[in-house]
This record gives structure tokens, sequence and C-alpha cells, in this order.
């Protein structure tokens, strides 16, 4: 039964994207032969207002056949009218609709960091490319040592979507680990936290960097699972254990607002030291949970 039901889940996800891959696909088109910049930006409203629906029919269907027991808290002042840089740590792909499930419509449409192999993804990978999500490519340091310009590439991603952010409001989101969680990948990098990977803050620094004070705010949201292993296909099936959500808003000190410094060894090693600290604070949340699970 459970996976008769991830089958059904399986092309219930199939079918919306399909149907609201139509709409896509025009405003797509439009959208690369549009001539001038006003005209663009009308499409990407169009094209923000069809992945709004896709995220609304799909939390419809998962709401009512997966029925997901979700334990969620967030701040009571959001608005979709206003600026975030959603920052979290991350489990399952489960991750994602969690996140737009406690946030859907009370903050605007979300834009993700991706990792540059999912614009792969039939039709999915088509609606990043046109709404202009980042991709990036996560070059490693011995990669970025041999050739310095690739550290160029990810950068060059985050400051269009920034660009593109200072036309509208946008709710900008980063899994600060740069991948799921797992006890093997924790240990290989000798992890100090024992729920979470030591986070990458280069992301959110460039982001912080360059909107400045237009962000109204940081939201640290902090997911846990009573699955020690959740999966996104057990989700789909119906059978992911309760799940907490908790997004809290953090104010943006001053020192992160320097535009020309972000580069700058004293000012990169402060907002480690920020993340870091704030990272140790959520492994303790993560901890006092699983001892009450």
């Amino acid at each position: 039964m459970p996976i008769l039901k991830g089958l059904i889940s399986a092309l219930l996800l199939t079918l919306n994207t399909l149907f609201w891959g139509v709409p896509l696909i025009l405003l797509t088109l439009l959208k690369v032969i549009a001539p001038g910049q006003r005209l663009k930006q009308l499409v990407l409203q169009g094209l923000n207002g069809v992945a709004l629906n896709w995220i609304g029919v799909n939390l419809w269907w998962m709401r009512h056949w997966l029925k997901p027991v979700l334990h969620a808290s967030v701040p009571d002042n959001l608005s979709p009218q206003q600026w975030w840089l959603v920052i979290s740590n991350h489990r399952s792909w489960t991750d994602i609709f969690m996140l737009l499930m406690a946030l859907h419509r009370r903050i605007p449409m979300p834009r993700f960091f991706l990792k540059r192999q999912l614009i792969w993804i039939p039709i999915v990978g088509l609606a990043f490319w046109a709404l202009e999500f980042p991709f990036m490519r996560r070059f490693s340091r011995e990669q970025v040592a041999k050739n310095p310009k690739l550290a160029t590439i990810d950068r060059a991603a985050t400051e269009r979507m920034c660009q593109q952010a200072r036309l509208s409001p946008i709710a900008i989101f980063n899994f600060v680990e740069g991948t799921r969680f797992s006890v093997a990948k924790r240990d290989a990098q000798q992890s100090p936290y024992r729920h979470l990977l030591r986070p990458k803050a280069g992301g959110i620094a460039q982001v912080l960097s360059l909107l400045g004070n237009q962000l109204d705010g940081i939201l640290d949201v902090t997911i846990s699972y009573a699955n020690p292993s959740p999966t996104f296909w057990g989700f789909l099936c119906g059978r992911e254990a309760p799940i907490t959500l908790q997004a809290r808003q953090l104010s943006i000190p001053e020192w992160m607002y320097a535009s020309d410094n972000h580069e700058e060894k004293q000012h990169k090693e402060r907002f480690h030291t920020w993340i870091n600290a704030l990272w140790l604070e959520k492994d303790g949340m993560l901890d006092s949970r699983t001892d009450h699970a």
C-alpha cells in the first residue's frame, strides 16, 4: 500500500508539472524573444505566477493526500512584499516542500541556490533557468587553486540574481551546508556538529553585501525529522514521521552590509565566526529535539 501511494504521488507531481509546463514553455519563449528589459520583466512576473500556482497545487494535494504531520512555527509579521534571505539546514528533498508549506505566499516567490546538474531535469530545469535561479558549480579548493577564475563563476550567478532582486520583492533560499546531511558526510568533513555539516558562508555573505539594507531580515530555519533517515520517496509514500520546522527572524548586523570588503580576510573571518555560532546554536536545538523524540 505505501508503494502504491508513492506511485500515485509521483504521478500527481508529474501531471501537475506537465500541466503548468505548457504556460511555462510559452512564457519562456516569449521572454527569450521579448525586446527590452521592461517587457522581459513583465514576462518574468507571469513566470512567477505560473511557479506559484505549480507550488500551490502541489501543496494542496500533498496536504489532502499525504497528510504530513508538520509542526511549523514561523514569525507573524511576514509579507510577500518584503525581501528575505532564508537559510536552513538540509536533510532531504522533502525539506523544500516543508519550507514551501510553511512559507508559501507568506513571503515572495522563492529563489534557491541550485546545483548546476538540476538544469537537466525536464520542465523543472527549464523553470529554474527561466526564473533566473542561480546555478552553482561548487568547484573544489583544489580546482580553484589551479584556476582562480573558477571562483568568479558562482559569484557572478549570485550577482545576477541580486540585480534582479532589486526590481521586485524576493525570498532567497540557501541550504548553507551545500548538500544533504548524512553521518558519512559529517564524518568525512570532520564536522564539529552532531546533526549538521559545516556551513558555507560565501553565498549568503555575497547576498548580504549586494542587497544591503534592502533585505527586511534573515529567516533562520531549523528542520528536524522524527525519522533519523528521511527520504523524499518515504514522504511520497505517506510514511514520513512527524516533521518540525522552526523559523525565526534574525536582524542583520550593520557590518554585514559592507559591499566592498566581503573578500577581505578580516571580514571573512568575522562572517565565519557568526555563521559557526549560529550553527552551534542550531545543533543544540536539534540535540534537544532528538532527546525528546
